[in-house]
């Protein structure tokens, strides 16, 4: 039984007339009758009374009538939701991002993008970046926004840049050095170092920073937070390194400029090579910078 053929017997139905319906469906009408007879054949059942040019249903004509309607509704309000699932941002999205970047980057932007696309419901990952790149693997996470480049061998993830940002000292209040436009981070090397543990990526950059002043920084105290970093320079424990995008108004610290062209910090959006990504994540991405909008997303 094919889609076309109950196309034709209903068309049939409510013309009362084979040529009428054959007109209507664009189809010769010698081709509608063999339709209709195939698909008599296949019900072992007459569906129409042929009285000359009068065309009546018969009986079981009448009652498969309903059936015949009923699939072809069911089939369009299919095709109208495929239709609209693809015309809308619906559905959810899983956001990975890493700690040093969540609570200064992504509360402004989620906020933009509800409000943009409020049928969008949004979960949010935060973990460090190995385990946000096995969440993207496993399919659990669609986005992530972590510190670039990725150290991948291979190409299984496809990065797009978003902002880079300068990395900063951070000195108590009464360091010598607080009151500088600008320092290095030569002349810190006698004092103690405030960083993040490992794991998290930006302790990567903040050694990689030391290693070009050469320095080799002498590590008090680790923290996962910022906050608690910086809570304990400003109590003048050392001295620390942090990102732009961290910085806070503190009485008790100073947020000093690092002398150093390779003191920067790029951030971007990471996503799983070749999976097929929800139209929820391709707006979000567009919504990032990271991909130009389609025209498909302009609907809300």
């Amino acid at each position: 039984m094919e889609l076309h053929q109950l196309r034709y017997f209903c068309a049939i139905a409510e013309t009362g007339s084979f040529s009428r319906a054959a007109q209507q469906s664009h189809v010769s009408q010698p081709s509608l009758s063999q339709q209709i007879g195939k698909l008599e054949d296949e019900l072992g059942a007459r569906l129409f009374d042929r009285l000359g040019r009068t065309v009546r249903l018969t009986e079981l004509g009448a009652a498969f009538l309903p059936r015949a309607r009923a699939v072809l509704r069911d089939l369009e309000a299919a095709r109208s939701d495929v239709v609209e699932r693809k015309t809308s941002i619906a559905g959810l999205l899983c956001v990975g991002v890493i700690p040093t970047i969540g609570p200064y980057f992504l509360p402004p932007v989620l906020a933009s993008f509800s409000r943009k696309y409020p049928q969008a419901r949004i979960t949010i990952a935060e973990e460090i970046t190995p385990l946000l790149l096995e969440k993207l693997r496993g399919g659990t996470v669609d986005v992530a926004i972590v510190a670039l480049p990725l150290h991948v061998r291979n190409h299984e993830f496809e990065s797009f840049p978003l902002t880079t940002e300068r990395l900063y000292a951070v000195l108590p209040k009464r360091h010598p050095l607080a009151k500088r436009r600008t320092v290095s981070l030569g002349k810190l090397r006698d004092d103690p170092f405030l960083l993040l543990r490992d794991g998290h990526c930006f302790r990567e950059a903040a050694v990689a920073a030391c290693n070009r002043a050469r320095l080799n920084p002498n590590i008090v105290f680790e923290s996962g937070q910022f906050s608690s970093i910086l809570s304990m320079v400003g109590a003048g424990l050392g001295i620390s390194i942090v990102p732009a995008m961290a910085i806070e108004r503190r009485r008790d610290c100073s947020f000093i400029p690092i002398q150093d062209e390779g003191a920067l910090r790029t951030i971007g959006a990471v996503t799983l090579n070749g999976r097929s990504l929800p139209r929820a994540t391709e707006a979000f991405l567009a919504h990032l910078g990271a991909r130009p909008s389609k025209n498909t997303m302009s609907a809300s």
